[in-house]
């Protein structure tokens, strides 16, 4: 799974956790609605600023939408 598909699905539970819709997280991070909905599709890959911005619309840290289930192991180098 890349890193574009670990942060829709961090963004989607964050966000239903916090019982927001994407009209009210697109208006709290300043975004379109279409925009955080290609995000949480994976259709898009988010800058660092949006990463931020969402980050901060959901009062989490941005790490938290990135980062990777405990489950899935990392691969070693």
């Amino acid at each position: 799974m890349d890193l574009k598909e670990v942060m829709a699905i961090n963004l989607r539970r964050i966000r239903h956790a916090k019982k927001m819709t994407q009209e009210e997280l697109a208006d709290a991070a300043e975004l379109s609605v279409r925009y955080v909905g290609a995000i949480e599709r994976a259709d898009v890959s988010a800058s660092v600023t949006v990463l931020g911005r969402i980050a901060e619309a959901l009062e989490v840290d941005a790490a938290d939408l990135i980062e990777r289930a405990a489950h899935h192991s990392r691969r070693t180098r």
